[in-house]
């Protein structure tokens, strides 16, 4: 039979064993638990870093399509500024050259064909006529009566033009009006004479 001196021992013995067990325990759940803990941080960060990086991309991929588009836009934009710039400078040089036109042999039948064609426009049995100094020339050598004959109205010729080559027509009190000038038509023209023009100027 123990003494009780050895029982006391015993179980301070058993106490310590069974403290210590507890305490490794302790240690290994709290170790378990910190890898779980750091495991979890790990795969958060890893995707967080993830998310991050695929949002880089996109915005990377978004941005460069962007550039992309403006780029080819300001090229389109430079091209298109290039194209008008050239036909303008076309348009300019040709309209320049409008009144070397009545120095033609012809001019006397462009000059009837303007009259005509502004008459025949206006629909009038009576107008007034207004033209530079060479095509009232070219009208008075008989082209004015021979169309007043032919269109079986009373046309005659009013003051001169300030600027321009060929014929302005007015009727009714000037309410009526049609500008038939070289330069007029030229305008009217220039719209759907530019793409043509261009592929001229191309060699297409």
């Amino acid at each position: 039979m123990n003494s009780e001196a050895e029982n006391i021992v015993e179980l301070e013995r058993a106490i310590l064993i069974e403290a210590r067990e507890e305490a490794e325990q302790m240690q290994v759940e709290a170790k378990e638990k910190a890898d779980a803990i750091h495991k979890r941080a790990q795969e958060q960060a890893e995707s967080e870093r993830k998310a991050i990086l695929d949002r880089a991309r996109e915005d990377a991929d978004r941005l460069r399509s962007q550039a992309t588009a403006t780029a080819q836009l300001k090229a389109r934009s430079s091209q298109l500024e290039h194209r008008e710039k050239v036909l303008d400078n076309v348009f300019a040089e040709v309209k320049k050259q409008l009144d070397a036109v009545k120095k033609r042999p012809d001019y006397d039948a462009i000059a009837a064909l303007l009259l005509r064609e502004a008459l025949t426009q206006l629909r009038v049995g009576k107008a007034e006529i207004r033209a530079d100094e060479s095509t009232q020339k070219a009208l008075k050598k008989g082209a004015l009566d021979e169309i007043a004959k032919e269109l079986k109205g009373e046309f005659t010729i009013g003051g001169g033009l300030e600027e321009g080559t060929g014929v302005v027509v007015d009727a009714s009190g000037g309410k009526i009006h049609y500008d038939n000038t070289l330069e007029t038509r030229l305008s009217r023209l220039q719209n759907t004479l530019r793409a043509s023009v261009y592929k001229v100027l191309m060699g297409e």
